[in-house]
């Protein structure tokens, strides 16, 4: 083992969830097990702890900048946002590849809802990890002769829910700050509450706390030109969500209207061609060129690839009034969602609703003398809402896509 790494601490559930992966790689047919561990493995061994990485002469003066500001943001998330105080995210590995995973999202040819895959500890989930990008093309490959339309992006990072302390990885350590900001938040959160079955509920969750976080963050960093940047980053965001999820809902309808493959095909095209269109109108008129989605855009968009997104952004509206609906107090709001992961999914989805139909149309002032550090009530309201960047997760965890 080299000087300045070593296993990270490993938690309880941690060592029950690796021996039924390495058992399960031994049998026939269960070689994605093998490749997820393997791929885990690889990736603790490749961490280290930030002493060493900063001591280290070869670290560039880039990356110990970075590293402070992960620090210094991991500090506030605990401080600030009461996200777990644990050893996530205070070690670093460089993997030398540009992202950690790739996820493969499936779906029906006339259906918007993502097919769903099983593992331990992880529960159902909406897409299927490999640390091997060809792995992952060649899975999509099959699920693409099968008929199925089928999308695979790129992960920076995912969470172990805990189980074990995620390390800070080279691919998102470079991001700007916001954007390490949000995916730091994002992943802690999912360490505070998880449903084993509901990809939507556990993403749209944590894009709440990212999105609050980050709201928190720029008011603690006082940085006007900053907070500028990412206001407009935020409209953006929201644009391309509504035209994304507006056109999802256009597909649910069409397949739904007609039982006829060929009118189908006829409408998702029609719909699909409208979608990149709206886009070119957007970025070439109120967005003023900006041309930051091009490549999303230009990528092959299928119901799997529309999914994808909806995954992150279909709950977020309900998310936000349910935070609202606790005065924007953390605490509580992390305790009413830990409730409603432990319950069934259709009380889930209702509780959800009645919180987006109840939700308050100000916020309520804040008591004298508070502040906004330390879990103060922010309120936001019904219809506010956006994300950061990437969408998806693996397996084994949870994480965004590129």
């Amino acid at each position: 083992m080299k000087p300045g790494k070593s296993w990270p601490p490993v938690r309880s559930k941690a060592a029950l969830w690796l021996l039924p992966l390495l058992a399960l790689a031994g049998c026939a047919g269960t070689g994605y097990y093998w490749q997820a561990a393997v791929g885990q493995m690889g990736l603790w061994q490749s961490a280290r702890s930030l002493d060493v990485v900063l001591d280290d002469p070869a670290t560039s003066a880039h990356l110990r900048e970075q590293l402070a500001l992960a620090m210094r943001v991991r500090e506030f998330a605990s401080r600030e946002l009461g996200l777990p105080d644990n050893g996530s995210y205070r070690r670093y590995a460089d993997l030398r590849r540009p992202y950690v995973v790739w996820n493969v999202f499936a779906t029906e040819e006339f259906r918007v809802e993502a097919q769903q895959w099983c593992f331990p500890v992880a529960g159902c989930v909406a897409y299927r990890g490999y640390f091997s990008r060809p792995d992952a093309e060649a899975h999509a490959g099959q699920l693409r002769g099968a008929g199925l339309d089928v999308h695979v992006g790129g992960v920076p990072a995912y969470s172990t829910l805990g189980a074990f302390d995620d390390p800070l990885l080279n691919t998102f350590i470079h991001y700007p700050e916001a954007e390490l900001a949000r995916l730091i938040f994002h992943e802690l959160a999912h360490q505070v509450a998880y449903a084993s079955d509901d990809s939507e509920f556990n993403e749209g969750f944590a894009v709440v706390v990212e999105t609050e976080g980050l709201r928190r963050w720029l008011l603690h960093r006082k940085d006007a030109s900053l907070a500028e940047a990412v206001a407009a980053n935020q409209r953006r965001r929201q644009d391309f969500v509504h035209l994304v999820l507006d056109a999802r809902e256009q597909l649910r309808r069409a397949f739904a209207h007609t039982s006829d493959d060929g009118e189908r095909r006829r409408l998702k095209s029609a719909i699909l061609a409208r979608l990149k269109a709206d886009y070119g109108a957007l970025r070439d008129g109120p967005w003023q060129g900006y041309r930051g989605y091009d490549r999303w855009f230009g990528q092959e968009i299928n119901n799997a690839t529309l999914a994808s997104v909806g995954i992150y952004e279909a709950l977020v509206p309900h998310f936000q009034a349910l935070l609202a609906r606790r005065g924007g107090e953390l605490p509580r709001f992390y305790l009413e969602v830990k409730k409603l992961a432990a319950r069934p999914k259709s009380e889930r989805e209702s509780a959800l609703a009645a919180a987006a139909a109840d939700v308050p149309t100000s916020p309520p002032p804040l008591s004298p003398g508070r502040s906004n550090s330390r879990f103060a009530p922010s309120v936001r309201r019904k219809g506010m809402h956006g994300q950061g960047t990437r969408p998806a997760r693996v397996h084994i965890a949870t994480s965004r896509e590129e």
